[in-house]
């Protein structure tokens, strides 16, 4: 329990009349407290650490924010308000610079009623310079920051005086932050703020979440006095969760075609709402979209926007404030919408494409109804017939309570590598009492003495491949004591803390106007002076780049303007919603069709049925069908992309140790094609152990480029752990800079130190992240004990139509795509009757 001066502590009749003052402010404005939010705070009051998950919109940041509010307010019946405004008392981490924003709003709103003198302010990448030094003399008394400002934080000399009177740090969507190296940059610095303040309350809120007591644990810490309190909110409410059923379903769909011939639809749907929220899965989707929208309805104009993380942050602003005020009819965004931005008047959400995951569904379904006892609506937009599969099987899941859990990770050494620095920077540290407070963070409870050694050395001296270059060697040791070593690399430290990495990005602004936001290198490649593009609702002509920057003007016609393409843009089918597919497929199998979307492909299924077969879970459907093409084999393991990814190289490079033999892939989520000139040796493979999974990781090794991934990888650890550096403001490096610098320190660590643990790393994370190698795995295991379906249909399967479409896209130029996939469309009706 936290320990106050004697004269401090509040007696447990003025708490109570602490929380009768939060009651009757609830009764004002005509809310009623939940019995969770009392809940938390009570545990709050008597010292206790926690998880708070309540349904999106029930209330969860008051459950966490009042803790606080009432000790201070039973505190403040002996002490003077000025006394009571001491340092920074709670800190609030979030994931997002735009729920910072939101943020600051609600925790403001009910000190002033509730006559406490608090200041309240923000700290990200957003702050400006004045408010930044403002900060660095006196801090607020609560602070709402990121991960990233945080370790700044601790990069000061004076960080333990500033944070002398901290009594609680509150993660918001902690889901988000959970199985990401933000959350265990997160960790790290909880473990160094418990060390300073050992009764420091920690409270985590979570939506939608599967593994909550994990998710609880991780956040908690390993010190035995933080046993942690699960308490959960409101979860039932009502959600409401339908699609628009196209009036003609095609048998035969191919992935993306839909969505806009469902334009009509959603603009009556928009029309019908005072406010909705468009999802999409992708940036370039959003673009767009809102482009479509405004074609449409041109009278709309300036009562619709879009949002998404490279547009500049003023527009960001603009819109959120737009939302919270009702004044915008529809924004269409991506996921930096997705957290607990408070936008209440609205009160409809659409979801362009698949979720691919339950709980983004219901995370996205909260945005609307965000309030207690209102309604959340989500409307689906298929941009496939099988996506209308999705949405049910989703359903379902989310009625059953079956959410993704989100994982956290073992050991990063790259995030230690920078947390070393930090900590030396700010105050120092001797090694074996920083291990021990290293070792309270979950994500490195395991880390060995050898590993710790080895990251100690690495950082100080550069190891054994580097130690000849000054430039890695960033600690000095005096008296038993680390600090950094040189103002530069102090300097340069600071500018680079943190663990997003990306594609480097170019600021777009316009010759004589201003910025709207960046783009990615990669894209700006395809690119040259008088290409025109779409962006930020705009269509900008490229004129020339300079100094980091693409410098734009308007485009005197928006015809032949591309669409951005941002990296990251394919989500694979989550294991829960793809478990709830097979689950609808296997109802298919005995003709029972539920619900208006299985109403809806029901025709496609029959198709497949007679033509094929639809597989029941313990099934694994494979299809040889024979072409003009060649020999194509199909297999449906319903595993997600990144999966099939991993076994169609796999099962390829397999069959082609057997005999000589050339394949062209094709995956989705629902399986993948190898389409091969001669037959494929599939019984010899077969018997050979196609589905064998004790040599995997060698196998893979073999047939992917894996060294090229494991070097792309390793850019991002190498930026992690800064062994590169990004540039100043203003002279950035660009990504081929960056993958050089990276590039190179890979192939001297591969020649001359292969032991590097920063190269197992990279290793590690290429199969885990980029091939979800322990779900591979799990597939095959589950392939080897399934009935194998081999079947050799006539045509062209509704299944095996968008593997085959999906191919051609990567491939045709001469013939649009839409000519040919309706040429074969044709003759697959005549065919099908």
């Amino acid at each position: 329990m936290l320990r106050l001066a004697s004269s401090r502590i509040p007696s447990a009749a003025a708490k109570k009349r602490a929380v009768k003052r939060v009651e009757s402010w609830f009764a004002n404005r005509g809310w009623k407290v939940f019995p969770f939010q009392k809940q938390a705070w009570n545990a709050f009051l008597t010292g206790e650490s926690g998880l708070i998950h309540a349904t999106t919109g029930t209330g969860k940041t008051l459950a966490a924010w009042l803790g606080p509010v009432i000790e201070s307010l039973a505190e403040s019946e002996t002490q003077p308000a000025s006394v009571t405004d001491s340092p920074l008392k709670v800190l609030w981490i979030t994931p997002l610079r735009a729920l910072a924003i939101d943020t600051l709003h609600a925790l403001q709103e009910p000190l002033g009623e509730l006559g406490l003198q608090w200041s309240v302010e923000s700290r990200t990448g957003d702050t400006s310079a004045a408010v930044r030094n403002k900060q660095r003399q006196r801090l607020p008394t609560a602070l709402v920051t990121t991960p990233e400002s945080l370790s700044l934080m601790l990069t000061r000399a004076d960080a333990e005086y500033q944070l002398r009177d901290l009594r609680a740090v509150i993660c918001d969507e902690w889901h988000e932050l959970l199985s990401t190296k933000r959350g265990v940059q997160v960790e790290l610095a909880l473990a160094r703020l418990r060390r300073w303040k050992p009764a420091l309350r920690t409270w985590g809120l979570s939506a939608t979440l599967g593994n909550l007591n994990e998710a609880m644990n991780v956040l908690m810490g390993r010190v035995s006095l933080r046993s942690g309190k699960l308490i959960s909110g409101r979860r039932h409410k009502e959600i409401v969760i339908d699609s628009l059923i196209p009036k003609k379903i095609e048998r035969f769909p191919w992935a993306g075609h839909m969505g806009m011939r469902q334009l009509n639809d959603v603009v009556r749907s928009v029309e019908a709402s005072n406010s909705t929220l468009i999802f999409t899965n992708t940036r370039s989707q959003t673009e767009a979209w809102y482009q479509a929208l405004l074609k449409a309805r041109p009278d709309w104009a300036g009562q619709i926007a879009l949002h998404h993380g490279s547009l500049e942050q003023t527009t960001r602003t603009w819109v959120e404030d737009g939302l919270r005020a009702g004044s915008l009819k529809c924004v269409v965004c991506t996921s930096s919408l997705d957290l607990g931005v408070d936008f209440s008047p609205v009160d409809r959400v659409m979801q362009v494409g698949s979720p691919k995951g339950v709980a983004r569904l219901l995370q996205r379904a909260g945005r609307s109804g965000h309030r207690p006892g209102a309604v959340s609506r989500v409307t689906c937009v298929p941009t496939h017939a099988f996506e209308l599969l999705e949405v049910a099987a989703a359903r379902d899941a989310i009625d059953a309570g079956h959410l993704e859990g989100r994982q956290p990770h073992h050991n990063p050494l790259d995030v230690l590598c920078q947390h070393l620095v930090t900590i030396a920077l700010g105050t120092g540290f001797i090694p074996g009492e920083l291990l021990e407070e290293v070792r309270q963070a979950v994500s490195y409870q395991n880390l060995s003495q050898a590993e710790w050694d080895w990251t100690l050395d690495f950082v100080a001296r550069g190891g054994d491949a580097l130690k000849a270059y000054p430039d890695y060697h960033k600690l000095l040791e005096k008296d038993g004591r680390f600090t950094v070593a040189n103002q530069r690399i102090a300097r340069n430290h600071r500018m680079s803390i943190g663990t997003i990495t990306s594609d480097a990005s170019l600021v777009v602004q316009y010759l004589n106007g201003p910025r709207l936001g960046t783009i990615e290198e990669s894209f700006l490649t395809k690119l040259n002076p008088g290409d025109c593009f779409t962006f930020a609702g705009r269509t900008v002509e490229l004129v020339y780049v300079h100094d980091m920057k693409v410098w734009v003007r308007k485009a005197a016609s928006q015809e032949r303007a591309r669409i951005p393409r941002w990296m990251g843009g394919k989500m694979p089918l989550s294991t829960e919603l793809a478990s709830a597919v097979r689950h609808r497929l296997e109802q298919a199998h005995h003709a029972v069709y539920n619900g208006p979307e299985m109403q809806a492909v029901k025709r496609l299924l029959e198709l497949q049925a007679q033509w094929s077969a639809i597989p029941l879970p313990s099934q694994l459907l494979v299809e040889q069908i024979k072409s003009r093409e060649g020999y194509h084999l199909l297999m449906y393991p319903f595993a997600g992309r990144l999966v099939h990814e991993g076994l169609s190289a796999l099962f390829a490079w397999r069959m082609s140790q057997l005999q000589p033999i050339t394949f062209t892939m094709s995956v989705n989520d629902y399986g993948f094609e190898l389409l091969s000139a001669i037959e494929p040796p599939l019984d010899a493979a077969l018997r050979a152990g196609l589905f064998d999974g004790d040599s995997l990781a060698h196998d893979l090794q073999a047939c992917l480029n894996a060294a090229e991934m494991g070097k792309r990888q390793f850019r991002e650890i190498a930026r992690i752990s800064g062994l590169v550096f990004q540039g100043y403001p203003g002279q950035q490096k660009s990504a081929k800079q960056l993958q050089a610098s990276s590039g190179l320190l890979f192939d001297v660590f591969t020649n001359y130190d292969p032991e590097n643990l920063l190269l197992q790393q990279s290793r590690i994370e290429v199969l885990e992240r980029q091939l979800e190698h322990s779900r591979l795995m799990t597939t095959l295991q589950g392939m080897q004990q399934c009935e194998l379906v081999r079947l050799t249909p006539e045509r062209f399967t509704p299944l095996a139509f968008p593997l085959i479409v999906a191919r051609l896209r990567e491939r045709l130029s001469s013939e649009s795509l839409a000519t040919r996939v309706a040429r074969m469309t044709v003759q697959l009706e005549k065919a099908a009757g």
